[in-house]
């Protein structure tokens, strides 16, 4: 539904071959002075866009592996890569990495493995929306749709480095507590945090290509600011902004839930984590009314 900071909309439902149709009229009073029409238009499109979704994320799940002569390899190759790297410079003192829970190169391919599925979940709304900007300016069809794809397609990429992250425990026998069964949820809400900011600048994303160069030269220094290669460092100014950093508490509880079972910061996973879901409502609200104005702009 389109310009829903313009109009308030009024649904009558029925009845049709067995789905729920909406009928839409809309008025110059803007949804934000209705809160409860806002939310219950919004968790409808939400519903009605899963199907939508699920065939996005397929399309682009097919299209990016045929087109990729490694494949599923590239899930691989950068926490590989980072682990070569850091160890070698680690074992030759250029780096000093402090003391990690387990041997060091799971470490770094286990918490770069993190890391990845959090850019993803970045970088995803960003570019899904900029992609399918033809077919907003001349569809109509729930907007959810193209950012729930991006979400799904991170899952799934999550899924083939859980091969990886399997086959570490395994080679380094890295023991693991019970509470490996709700890391799950820590992930979820890393995923989150990204999906939040993605969202939050996926209407400047379509409006400037800027935002996603800088995007990539944001996240490469973002990543120097989080625990991926190095323990949680405890004083000093380069501590302070470690542990500043969202993304810190998200990540450190994923791995600390999947190894050791002792959770190091509770409080701020639980404070970045209520942040996290209550943000997103309000980056949900801005996204449906600023996105009707981008793709008006874009189209004239």
């Amino acid at each position: 539904m389109e310009k829903l900071s313009n109009g308030k909309a009024k649904r009558a439902n029925t009845l049709g071959r067995g789905k729920l149709l909406l009928d839409v009229t809309y008025t110059p009073e803007s949804l934000l002075r209705h809160p409860r029409q806002l939310f219950g238009q919004m968790w409808y499109d939400l519903l009605a866009s899963r199907e939508l979704a699920w065939r996005l994320m397929v399309r682009d799940i097919s299209a990016k592996y045929r087109q990729s002569v490694l494949g599923i390899a590239w899930a691989f190759i950068p926490p590989i890569a980072m682990a070569v790297g850091f160890t070698l410079a680690s074992e030759a003192n250029i780096i000093n990495v402090g003391q990690t829970d387990f041997p060091y190169p799971a470490y770094v391919m286990f918490s770069t493995a993190l890391w990845q599925t959090f850019v993803e979940s970045l970088n995803g709304p960003v570019e899904a929306v900029t992609k399918a900007k033809p077919m907003l300016a001349r569809v109509k069809f729930p907007r959810e749709a193209v950012i729930l794809a991006k979400v799904g397609e991170v899952f799934f990429n999550f899924m083939i480095k859980l091969v990886l992250i399997i086959g570490l425990f395994i080679w380094y026998r890295i023991p693991v507590s019970w509470t490996l069964v709700i890391a799950p949820v820590a992930l979820i809400h890393l995923i989150m945090l990204g999906t939040l900011f993605g969202t939050l600048l996926s209407p400047l994303g379509v409006l400037y290509q800027d935002v996603q160069k800088a995007l990539t030269m944001v996240t490469g220094f973002w990543l120097f600011l989080t625990p991926v290669v190095y323990s949680v460092p405890e004083s000093g100014l380069f501590g302070f902004f470690v542990q500043l950093n969202p993304v810190t508490p998200l990540l450190v509880t994923t791995r600390e839930l999947a190894t050791t079972g002792i959770i190091s910061e509770p409080v701020s996973f639980w404070v970045v984590s209520v942040l996290t879901w209550i943000g997103l409502l309000f980056t949900w609200i801005a996204f449906r009314i600023a996105l009707p104005y981008v793709i008006e702009r874009v189209s004239s």
